[in-house]
């Protein structure tokens, strides 16, 4: 049976995928850690202002397909995330390191993404 924690940090990142929230600071700040850190696809490092900033002014909030979510228990209160984004910046790989909050919720830490190749079927080349 999947680890709980790792469920819900999984859910978690899924709603920072999702348009609706990614446009509201006020959906986007309180999954974030104050100390908040991205190395994004583009080589640009982002903190917790700069990331809610930049999603709230993206009006278009391009559609993403997030796939192949692994999620490992490093310790008790914090959980590594890898998986697979396809759309918006095109395709990336992508990491986040959550940890538990004193209040025993969830905050994204971390975050980094990588371009990655597009995914082709297998078959013919």
């Amino acid at each position: 049976m999947p680890d709980p924690d790792c469920l819900e940090v999984v859910r978690l990142e899924r709603l920072l995928l999702d348009p609706r929230v990614r446009r509201s600071p006020d959906l986007v700040r309180p999954l974030l850690h104050p100390d908040f850190l991205e190395f994004g696809a583009s080589g640009r490092i982002w903190d917790t202002e700069s990331v809610v900033a930049a999603l709230a002014s993206d009006a278009g909030g391009a559609e993403v397909t997030a796939r192949d979510f692994a999620a490992v228990l490093l310790d008790p209160d914090v959980v590594l995330l890898t998986f697979r984004t396809d759309g918006g910046v095109g395709a990336c790989l992508r990491s986040s390191v959550w940890v538990r909050s004193a209040s025993g919720g969830w905050l994204l830490r971390f975050h980094q993404a990588t371009g990655a190749p597009v995914a082709r079927s297998r078959g013919k080349s």
